[in-house]
């Protein structure tokens, strides 16, 4: 579905990120993983056209740059860290305004799929909240806002930075079975950058460990979950530190 080749991305001399290249699979959770600074979130800007790069993106074999905007929302949902709204909306006019590409003109709502637009507020627990305004709301309900405005949307791919960042456990469960579900259809496919291994290795398919940049390794989550790749990533004993962690809970 998504094929990256050679993406380079570069902040004036700074090099952040550097000859990626990878295939994403129709059914694929592609989890990106790495320190701060390796890269990530400039691989989603770079997919996305946020940010300039040499090399080239193809969704079904066509190149991304030769797309309208509007042809690209309908195929790809890119959900990025820090999404904001400084006016007095309600939570159903953000979350409608993820049906923009589908209208025949601006803010047309002749166009709009009242039956997704439900299912997504139902889906995302906030059915209740429809009526009240985004400024009202926590950082975790907000979050839960605007990954509902890509799902309506109804893109082939999702494209997720942190998307349970200021979750609690039980909405990152919530999300992620969600997402789980979700690119079980037919011609879907997940790529989220998350800093939580656990969460990667229990919901990805594959992995992307990135390190200054550089492609240090990619293939099947469970070989990626290992301890030299992870080592070599994080220059650390990755595996001893989440067994430290996490094995506290045993104890009860």
């Amino acid at each position: 579905m998504l094929e990256i080749r050679d993406m380079t991305i570069k902040y004036g001399g700074r090099t952040a990120l550097k000859c990626l290249n990878y295939h994403l699979h129709e059914g694929g959770w592609l989890m990106v993983l790495g320190p701060n600074g390796a890269g990530k979130s400039s691989l989603i800007h770079g997919i996305s056209q946020r940010a300039s790069y040499t090399g080239t993106v193809l969704w079904k074999g066509r190149d991304l740059k030769t797309m309208k905007p509007k042809e690209r929302a309908q195929r790809i949902g890119v959900l990025m860290q820090g999404e904001n709204v400084r006016f007095d909306f309600t939570v159903e006019e953000v979350v409608r305004l993820g049906r923009y590409s589908y209208a025949r003109g601006f803010l047309d709502e002749e166009d709009q799929d009242e039956g997704i637009l439900e299912s997504v507020l139902e889906q995302m627990q906030l059915s209740d909240f429809r009526h009240r305004s985004i400024l009202q709301l926590s950082g975790g309900e907000m979050q839960r806002v605007f990954l509902a405005q890509v799902l309506v949307q109804d893109p082939k791919l999702l494209i997720l930075d942190e998307p349970t960042n200021h979750l609690d456990p039980v909405y990152q469960k919530t999300i992620f079975e969600l997402l789980q579900r979700w690119v079980k259809h037919p011609g879907r496919a997940i790529l989220t950058v998350v800093h939580d291994l656990s969460l990667a290795r229990a919901f990805g398919t594959d992995a992307i460990l990135l390190k200054d940049g550089c492609t240090i390794a990619s293939g099947p989550i469970s070989e990626m979950m290992k301890k030299a790749p992870l080592e070599e990533t994080y220059s650390m004993d990755l595996q001893s530190w989440m067994d430290r962690i996490y094995g506290v809970w045993r104890r009860y």
